[in-house]
């Protein structure tokens, strides 16, 4: 089987046709970055002594396109300690810097006696028909993943499970949570307010906040799309796995017409 990327030596890369956007086919979509990013973190952290933390945001500022090209992705600490850690992790490409990512990083405590408050869960997506998202959108990683909606997706408003069966890095085991957040920007996809052949909406950055620690292989996306009125919308989501809700996703969207 094939992966999303192939690394090329120590934090260099080389990225598959699955990594196809879906605005450009010769670009590199961001989810699956998102997910190599996270596999990253966790190398530079399983490096080091164990310390029990685990992944608890995400935050990428998308500065410029990736092609189909190879590039680097280090990682580095920015906020040493014992119970929290912030890391920043830089992709670069053609010798400009193109995503900048901070990584939170949080001791466990057991909690459990206060544990609440989160949204219900999604129906399971077994028994679900898959939904052929390649009819909206182009591009190589949208042919690798497998779409299930909980009913009929609206313009704007969309409920959907969604896997993929393609390793991360090729011969390289990826954690569950970089599995997890590898198709969580796909979620400005699934509930498209306008049909991209006549709106550009791409989103400028992607935060994942995470309260519990997702296990895979479903990505639950519990989705709502807005569009102001100045060329600005926003993409929000309830992230769940099969046991219920995760986490939120938030993505700020440039809107333009196409």
């Amino acid at each position: 089987m094939t992966s999303y990327f192939h690394r090329a030596g120590g934090g260099r890369f080389r990225p598959t046709e699955l990594t196809g956007g879906a605005w450009a086919t010769d670009e590199q979509h961001i989810a699956p970055m998102t997910g190599l990013i996270v596999h990253e973190a966790d190398r530079l952290a399983a490096g080091r002594a164990p310390d029990g933390m685990v992944i608890t945001r995400i935050s990428m500022d998308i500065l410029g396109v990736l092609k189909l090209e190879e590039f680097d992705v280090d990682v580095a600490v920015v906020r040493p300690g014992r119970t929290i850690e912030l890391l920043e992790a830089v992709v670069t490409a053609r010798g400009r810097a193109a995503v900048r990512a901070r990584i939170w990083r949080m001791a466990q405590q057991d909690t459990s006696a206060v544990a609440g408050g989160a949204p219900q869960p999604l129906p399971h997506p077994a028994g679900l028909a898959s939904y052929p998202l390649s009819q909206v959108w182009p591009g190589g990683f949208i042919t690798s993943v497998d779409v299930r909606p909980v009913g009929a997706p609206e313009p704007g408003r969309a409920r959907v499970w969604i896997t993929s069966g393609v390793p991360l890095v090729a011969g390289e085991q990826a954690s569950p949570l970089a599995e997890f957040v590898k198709l969580v920007d796909t979620a400005n996809g699934i509930a498209a307010r306008e049909s991209p052949k006549e709106w550009l909406f791409p989103n400028l950055d992607l935060t994942v906040h995470l309260h519990r620690q997702p296990e895979g292989p479903w990505v639950g996306l519990d989705t709502t799309v807005a569009f102001g009125t100045t060329g600005a919308g926003l993409t929000s989501s309830v992230l769940h796995d099969v046991a219920g809700p995760v986490g939120r996703a938030e993505q700020i969207l440039t809107v333009r017409p196409g």
